[in-house]
């Protein structure tokens, strides 16, 4: 098993593509279990983002986008899942009030977010706290990572997201 790169202030980790992805198991604001193994299993590429906040505008706009997508996303067997910190009733008024077609895992704990180096130190305005970076993972059926990109912008990113996939 390949290394994981720490840096920064301690036990940072940082993914990048070549790497195997992190396994997980995660339940979803519906209740649903999801494994990465048996999604693997089954021949499917999976699209994992990370994002601050159900319900803020640009969280907003990238889930819609994604929305948006599935059709094409789905029928190249590419499963997408949203991740933040938000609770089960969050996850689930964001879902209805979007209209999302996709699930949106709870991590309360930060344990997803730990383990693919999302949560990070941030700057707002001169104020540096710890919070969750907009980042992207696009594991291939293997398991291994074919993107592993932190710091994205929310505008424009499902597009880049396709054109990986070659599903423009």
């Amino acid at each position: 098993m390949q290394e994981l790169i720490r840096h920064g202030m301690g036990n940072e980790v940082t993914l990048e593509a070549g790497m195997q992805a992190p396994l997980f198991s995660a339940e979803d604001g519906a209740g649903n279990v999801w494994n990465l193994s048996d999604l693997l299993a089954a021949g499917k590429r999976v699209v994992m983002y990370f994002y601050p906040k159900d319900s803020t505008p640009g969280c907003t706009t990238q889930a819609c986008d994604f929305r948006d997508n599935m059709a094409a996303l789905g029928s190249a067997d590419v499963a997408v899942f949203g991740v933040s910190k938000d609770s089960a009733k969050s996850h689930q008024n964001f879902t209805e009030k979007q209209d999302l077609n996709f699930p949106l895992l709870l991590d309360t704990e930060g344990e997803l977010l730990e383990l693919y180096g999302v949560w990070r130190e941030k700057k707002n305005y001169g104020r540096t706290y710890m919070g969750i970076s907009r980042s992207t993972f696009v594991i291939e059926a293997d398991g291994t990572l074919s993107l592993a990109k932190y710091g994205v912008k929310a505008k424009g990113h499902v597009a880049r997201i396709l054109a990986h996939l070659e599903l423009e």
